[in-house]
C-alpha cells in the first residue's frame, strides 16, 4: 500500500473519533508546553543572574576579611577587621594585573534634605570605585583624589534617594543633606541601575569619599572590603593570584597558616550561581517531561483500544492481500500524527504561557530553538517508542481469527 493511501487512512481513522484523538494529543500537548516554559523560565533566570553579576563591575574582584573562629565555632566571612586602606594603596602600586581598586567602607544612615528623610546605606569609595562597579554619573561629577586627602563633605547620590528626598525628575545637585548629622553636599546623581537579581536596589545609595565615611562618620581604620578591576578578562586570575600572595605577604601569614582574607572574583560568582540555575533548570525540565511520558502512556492505551475496536477492518485488509508491514506502518502513522500535531500545539502554548509569564508576572524569560526543538524530538519519540507495540500487535493479527473477532 503507498504511504499516500496510509496516510489518507490513518487521517480517516483518527477523524472518526475527534474528541478521544484530541485527548489523547493532550498529554503531549501539556508536555512539551510545560518542558517550553520551564525551560524558558530556567534559561531567563540565568541570563539575569549572569547580567546582575556583570552589573557589579567589569572584570572585578573582591576581597573580604575572613571568617573569625570562636571556641570552634566559624562566623560568617567578613568578620575579621583584617583589610585597610594601607593593603587597597598596596595592591594598586605592586599587582600589574589590577587596573582600578577602591577600599570600601559602609554604613546603614538616616539622610535628611529639608523636611524629608531616608534610611539608605552610605559607602565610603575611592574614585576608582566608579569604574570598578561601571557608574555613571548622569548629573554633576564624581568627587576625586584631592576630595578624599581632604575628607571632603561631598556626596553622590542614586535615583531612589533622589526621589525620596527630592522628588521624581528633581536635579539636587549642588543641594546639601544631612548624613547622621552631618551636612554633605551633592556633587551628582548616577544614572539608574534598578534592582539586581538578589533584590537589592542599586540605585538606593549615597556615595561619599572614602576618607570622609572612614573618620567622620565610622572613626574606624579598617575596611568592609577591598574592590578591584583586573586590566583584562584574560587577567582575572592573574590578578587574584597576585592579590592573594601580596596580602599573605602584608599580614605576615605563614604558608602553613590559613588566609585571614578571601579573594572572590566575577567569574566565581558566575559559576556558582550558574550552577544553579542549571540544576533547577534539569530540575524544572524533567519534571514537567513526566506529563510527555504521561502522554505517550495514553497515545498507547488509544491505540491498543483502536487495534480491538479495528480488528475486523485489519482482517480484511490482510485477506484482500495487505501485508503485515503495510498495518504496521498505518498504526505507526497514526500515532506519530498523534504526538506531532500534539507537539505542534504544545510548543505554541508553550510560547504563549512563556510570553504571558513575561508580561504578567515579570519573570524573565529566554525561549531558545534549542528547548523548542527538544520538546518536539521529545514528543516524536514518545509517539514512535509508545506506538510501537500496538503497531506491533496489529500487524501481527492473524487473518483468520481477525475475520471471527465480534
Amino acid at each position: 500500500m503507498r504511504i499516500r493511501n496510509l496516510l489518507i487512512v490513518a487521517y480517516r481513522s483518527l477523524s472518526r473519533n475527534k474528541l478521544r484523538t484530541f485527548l489523547t494529543m493532550l498529554g503531549i500537548i501539556i508536555g512539551v508546553a510545560s518542558v517550553i516554559a520551564m525551560l524558558a523560565i530556567g534559561e531567563g533566570s540565568k541570563q539575569n543572574i549572569q547580567a546582575s553579576i556583570s552589573s557589579l563591575g567589569t572584570n572585578s574582584v573582591m576581597i573580604i576579611p575572613g571568617a573569625i573562629t570562636q571556641g570552634g565555632v566559624h562566623l560568617e566571612a567578613g568578620s575579621q577587621q583584617s583589610l585597610t586602606r594601607e593593603d587597597a594603596e598596596a595592591i594598586a602600586l605592586k599587582c600589574d594585573a589590577v587596573k582600578y581598586i577602591s577600599p570600601v567602607v559602609q554604613s546603614g544612615a538616616q539622610v535628611i534634605a529639608g523636611s524629608q528623610n531616608w534610611k539608605t546605606m552610605v559607602l565610603g569609595v575611592f574614585p576608582d570605585y566608579f569604574f570598578t562597579r561601571n557608574l555613571i554619573v548622569q548629573n554633576g561629577n564624581i568627587f576625586n583624589k584631592a576630595d578624599d586627602r581632604a575628607a571632603a563633605k561631598v556626596c553622590i547620590i542614586g535615583l531612589t534617594v533622589v526621589t525620596n528626598l527630592f522628588g521624581e525628575d528633581a536635579n539636587p545637585v549642588g543641594q546639601t543633606i544631612r548624613i547622621n548629622r552631618i551636612p554633605f553636599k551633592i556633587i551628582g546623581v548616577l544614572e539608574k541601575k534598578g534592582q539586581n537579581t538578589f533584590g537589592q536596589d542599586q540605585d538606593d545609595v549615597v556615595l561619599a569619599p572614602f576618607a570622609t565615611v572612614q573618620k567622620r562618620m565610622l572613626s574606624t581604620t579598617n575596611v568592609h572590603m577591598i574592590i578591584a578591576s583586573a586590566q583584562s578578562e584574560e587577567q582575572i586570575e592573574e590578578a587574584k593570584e597576585q592579590i592573594s600572595q601580596l596580602i599573605r605577604v602584608r599580614h605576615k601569614i605563614a604558608n602553613e597558616d590559613d588566609d585571614d582574607f578571601m579573594v572572590r572574583t566575577q567569574s566565581d560568582l558566575s559559576n556558582i550561581f550558574g550552577s544553579i540555575s542549571k540544576v533547577l533548570t534539569i530540575l524544572l525540565a524533567s519534571i514537567a517531561s513526566i506529563s510527555l511520558l504521561v502522554g505517550g502512556i495514553g497515545i498507547m492505551n488509544i491505540m491498543l483500544v483502536s487495534v480491538t475496536e479495528r480488528t475486523r477492518e485489519i482482517g480484511i485488509r490482510l485477506a484482500v492481500g495487505a501485508k503485515s508491514r503495510d498495518v504496521l506502518i498505518q498504526f505507526m502513522i497514526e500515532s506519530i500524527f498523534i504526538s506531532f500535531l500534539g507537539g505542534f500545539i504544545g510548543i505554541a502554548l508553550g510560547v504563549s504561557v512563556s510570553m504571558m509569564v513575561a508580561n504578567f508576572g515579570g519573570w524573565p524569560i529566554t525561549i531558545t530553538l534549542f528547548s523548542i526543538l527538544l520538546s518536539f524530538l521529545f514528543s516524536a519519540i514518545v509517539g514512535l517508542f509508545f506506538g510501537w507495540y500496538p503497531a506491533r500487535k496489529a500487524a501481527n493479527l492473524n487473518p483468520i481469527d481477525a475475520l471471527r473477532y465480534e
